[in-house]
This record gives structure tokens, sequence and C-alpha cells, in this order.
């Protein structure tokens, strides 16, 4: 009797062990954390580093912002300090492919050019120009057994300069000009009309003006221009259209 007691308690013991075995497996499975879910050094770091990454981004970029507003403000310095002159002043030398007669070939015009501008801002002035070209011409064969004489032309312009692209070092301006000009054209002949050798006759007649000026800076109140141009004049009742060129020193001077 004991032993069938001690028997039909065995299979009890054992299904309660198994109970206990299960509920401690569960258990660790339920709150021992895995190798997985450990975070580890650099994922535990993680949090801190991203507002540290953000401080150093905007650090970094309020430094260059300063850099560009300190290089701005030294370009408007040196724009300023160049151009903001109200007087300029120039002496140049120039070049000019002119017609001297009506059936004659061009010849090459010398030229000196003095003027003044005075700017009522930074970028629109008004010239006073004053040039004289000289060349000699060829006439071809004649009664006068010389085929070469030398003429002049003397011209006096007004009219307004416009800087439509500055930067410290370099200007580019439009320029128009309309005056008066006065060809020499008797000056060698030795008393011969100039009509008779194939050349415009001495007179006093319109002139006008259109170039592009470039301006390069020696410094805020010294430079080198170069000026292409367009030159047109009326002698003998017709219309001259040269081309040519003028270059020389510019000098500034007076603050606005």
């Amino acid at each position: 009797m004991f032993s069938f007691r001690r028997i039909a308690l065995l299979p009890a013991l054992g299904f309660l062990a198994i109970i206990a075995v299960q509920a401690q497996t569960s258990s660790s499975f339920s709150f021992a954390p895995s190798q997985d879910q450990i975070p580890t050094a650099s994922q535990a770091a993680e949090p801190n580093e991203a507002p540290q990454t953000a401080a150093e981004t905007q650090g970094q970029a309020s430094v260059q912002a300063r850099i560009r507003l300190r290089r701005e403000q030294r370009r408007a310095t040196a724009i300023h300090d160049a151009y903001d002159h109200r007087w300029e002043s120039y002496i140049d030398m120039g070049y000019l492919r002119f017609t001297p007669g009506p059936n004659l070939q061009r010849l090459t015009y010398y030229a000196w050019e003095s003027g003044l501008t005075r700017f009522s801002s930074a970028r629109l002035g008004y010239i006073l120009d004053a040039r004289g070209y000289g060349g000699t011409t060829y006439v071809g064969q004649n009664f006068s057994n010389n085929t070469r004489y030398k003429i002049s032309q003397y011209d006096l312009l007004f009219g307004p300069v416009y800087r439509f692209y500055v930067l410290p070092r370099y200007a580019i301006s439009g320029r128009v000009m309309a005056g008066g000009a006065y060809g020499n054209f008797s000056g060698d002949t030795n008393g011969i009309p100039p009509s008779l050798l194939g050349l415009y006759p001495d007179a006093l007649t319109y002139a006008a003006s259109a170039s592009i000026i470039g301006e390069y800076n020696l410094g805020p109140g010294l430079g080198f221009k170069l000026a292409p141009e367009y030159f047109f004049t009326g002698f003998g009742s017709t219309v001259q259209a040269s081309r040519g060129f003028t270059a020389g020193i510019v000098y500034r001077f007076g603050k606005q």
C-alpha cells in the first residue's frame, strides 16, 4: 500500500517540476535582456552626438557668413574709393582711320586728346572733350608734282558717360558726344586749293563720337583707359564714318 502511494505521487511531483521549470524559463525570457538589446558604447553616445554635430555645423556656417560679409565690405569700400570722385580728367593719345577726300583712300590720323568729366553720381557723368588729329594723305599723281600732303583736324565735343559695370579694379562705360570739328586741309598745299588735289575744303562742321571705355585702376584716384570708338564728321557735305581708339591716363579727384 505504501509503495503504491509513493508510485502515485511520482507523476504528481514530476508534473510540478515541469511547471516550475517552465515558469523559470519564461521568466528568464521575459526579464533578462538579450545581447542585441544591450546598447553598445557608440549607440549610447548617439543621442549626445547629434546636438554636438548641429552646433559645429552652425558654428562653421557663422564663420563663413562673417568671412563673406567682410569680403563684401572690402569690395564695397574699394568701389566707393575708386568711383566716388566728383571730377575726372584724362590725357590720351589716339588713332583714327579717316577719309580726307571724296575719292581718296583712308589715311591714318594720330591724335592727342584731353578732357574733363563732372560726375553727378558714381556712375553718371558729363564730359567736355578736346582733341586734335594729324596725318599725311596720299593724293596720287597731280600737276603739283607732290603726292603727299599733311592735314589736320581739331574737335570740341560734349556728352554723357555712364559706368554700367564696376569692380574694384575694372569698369566698363559707354560714352556719346557731339560737337564741332574744324578741318585744316590746306595747311601744306602752298596755296593750292585743297579741292584741286582731291581733298575736302577747309571747313567747320559737326562731329559726333560713340565709344565703349574700359578702365583699369592703378589706384583709387589713378587709372588707365582704352576707348574704341566710331567718329563721325560732315566735311564736304558728306558723312565720314571713321573708326579708331583713344588710350591714356585717368586722374580722379574731389569726393562726391
